[in-house]
């Protein structure tokens, strides 16, 4: 008998439980494998070769990444595109715009192309492509217990925090942040669920590796007064530095993707080159590898008070650049782990200068509780996850006392941050592909649902067209993901191009047919438009002015998804 029918004899309550602990084992079990998969490669490669000679470890490891950059590259382009980058937009965007399903292609190739990516030795992190892939295998189990499409988000999340939870071995901070990014609900109904998932997925990797967290740490029991005193000015400098990485990054991805010169494909190996010549001139002079792969062992020892807070700013500036590289070109990996290490460096260095105004000398168990208030910092500032960057350091020191400079560097972070970039790493990441996220959480009350306008689901980012030639066509379908645009003349709303026309236009040089458009006022109650949507040939009503200017477009998903949220069973 399958497990699928075994679970339908369950009464509902028991099949949530035990359906829930198949996608934490999963999601657990799947991101202890990409980890030990990354540690053998890296391991096998070059922390072995760098025991040889200079010469030996720079065309060994030169060769090494080149080969395996190539190779994920092609495989990324041709297999599984959106399995590129961190993973954890594309999960963003599955959660919200896909009801939380994911093709289970994106598992295997996230798979392969990040192990061979990071374990060779690419400056990038583990923990959102486990993220990413455990959410996925989520979805692709749902789907065999027989679950509809519909259904997918409580399983993706749940994976996804199992995921998170294996990769950093710290369970309550998998929850918070994928309450806080993904769901963005810290009081979401399925809390209890991800909460068993994050747990199981704790308990997966405390039996296959053990119970000792991502880094070792060394701090006091009770940090000092210079550690308050200096913990605005090292929050700054570590949030300013995450700052710097996000533009940097963004930018370099945004003219990578723009670019004709080179095929999308051969971007990473020209990451990989980069990162490998920045990784062996830093080796040379200090024989750290922190530059190159996830860059644990130099993070660990600048948290156990062996690490000088200059070799900690070179480390940084090699780290930083290294990391634009490798994900603005294009490479499989996540932020989260550079993020941290850049915090961690940024925060070991500033306590090193700030400490030259104080009247007397930081304790060196200071200089870690501050390299920790900098990865906080960081990380809060990048991802906007405060909550978890607070949960992450305290779960992986057990030390109570340093709640306190954690929370006020994590206010600065915040406060700056906010000031200077409108969203955080992974909503700038989906803006620069096309996509806005409407998260819409309607009223609990099914007549109250029924009575809101328009304007309260709809998308008020649609992407329009002034002119239908062939040009404006291809760039519209090129670059967005859309299947339907308004097209504008003098301003005002005259129909809707659907993509499927636009396809048959630019292929047969044609004159493309251009829908009438269902033109619906924002105040417009919910319980209408549902009606007028069915009745639009293009599934989708347009939001406009008393002079029929375009505000906004309202699609039958959009509509699908604000009925799912209204739901009082799993679909958040």
């Amino acid at each position: 008998m399958s497990l699928r029918s075994l679970l339908a004899k369950l009464p509902p309550r028991p099949r949530l439980y035990v359906a829930t602990a198949i996608y934490g084992v999963a999601g657990g079990g799947i991101a202890v494998a990409f980890h030990q998969c990354i540690h053998l490669l890296y391991g096998r490669t070059f922390e072995t070769w760098a025991v040889q000679s200079p010469e030996t470890f720079a065309w060994r490891t030169l060769a090494l990444m080149l080969a395996a950059s190539l190779a994920a590259g092609l495989l990324l382009h041709f297999a599984g595109p959106s399995a590129a980058g961190s993973g954890i937009p594309q999960l963003k965007l599955a959660y919200w715009k896909e009801f939380g399903w994911s093709s289970p292609r994106i598992m295997w190739v996230k798979f392969v192309a990040g192990a061979l990516s990071i374990g060779s030795g690419m400056s990038l992190g583990r923990e959102g492509p486990s993220v990413q892939m455990a959410g996925t295998m989520g979805s692709a189990i749902a789907t065999r217990l027989g679950l509809a499409k519909a259904q997918h988000r409580m399983p993706a999340a749940a994976g996804a925090a199992a995921g998170l939870a294996a990769a950093f071995n710290t369970p309550l901070a998998a929850v918070t942040f994928v309450l806080e990014e993904i769901i963005g609900d810290l009081n979401s109904r399925i809390l209890g669920t991800v909460l068993m998932a994050s747990m199981i997925g704790a308990l997966v990797v405390h039996g296959l590796l053990g119970t000792e967290p991502a880094f070792r740490m060394q701090v006091p029991n009770e940090p000092g007064w210079q550690v308050y005193v200096l913990t605005p000015w090292v929050a700054a400098c570590a949030t300013l530095t995450g700052l710097l990485f996000q533009r940097g990054s963004l930018n370099l991805r945004g003219w990578s993707r723009s670019q004709r010169r080179l095929p999308v494909w051969a971007l990473p190996v020209v990451g990989a080159f980069l990162t490998w010549v920045i990784g062996i001139l830093v080796w040379k002079q200090t024989g750290r590898l922190g530059v190159f792969s996830l860059g644990y062992n130099d993070l660990s020892d600048a948290l156990s008070g062996r690490l000088a807070w200059e070799l900690a700013a070179l480390l940084l500036v090699a780290k930083l650049l290294a990391t634009v590289l490798c994900y603005g070109l294009g490479g499989c990996g996540g932020i989260f782990s550079p993020t941290l290490f850049f915090g961690g460096m940024a925060g070991l260095a500033a306590a090193g200068l700030g400490q030259m105004v104080l009247p007397m000398p930081l304790h060196e168990g200071d200089q870690v509780v501050l390299a920790v208030v900098g990865m906080c910092a960081c990380l809060g500032a990048v991802v906007r996850a405060p909550v978890t960057g607070i949960l992450i350091v305290f779960e992986m020191t057990h030390q109570f006392s340093l709640v306190l400079p954690l929370m006020l560097g994590v206010l600065v972070s915040q406060a700056i941050s906010r000031r200077m970039m409108r969203s955080n790493f992974y909503e700038e990441v989906l803006e620069q592909d096309g996509h806005h996220l409407n998260r819409i959480i309607p009223p609990r009350d099914l007549g109250a649902w029924q009575n809101l306008p328009a304007s309260a689901i709809a998308n008020f980012h649609p992407e329009s067209l002034t002119d239908i030639g062939a040009e404006s066509m291809r760039a519209a379908f090129d670059g967005h993901p859309y299947s339907n645009f308004p097209v504008l003349r003098n301003s005002k709303v005259v129909g809707v191009l659907t993509r499927h026309e636009i396809e048959r236009a630019l292929i047969s040089n044609a004159e493309p047919m251009v829908e009438p458009a269902v033109i619906v006022d924002p105040q417009e109650s919910i319980r209408v438009i549902q009606s007028r949507i069915i009745d639009s040939r293009a599934g989708m009503v347009v939001l406009c002015d008393e002079k029929q200017a375009l505000l906004g477009v309202v699609t039958l998903h959009d509509l699908l998804r604000a009925q799912l949220a209204y739901g009082k069973v799993g679909e958040d």
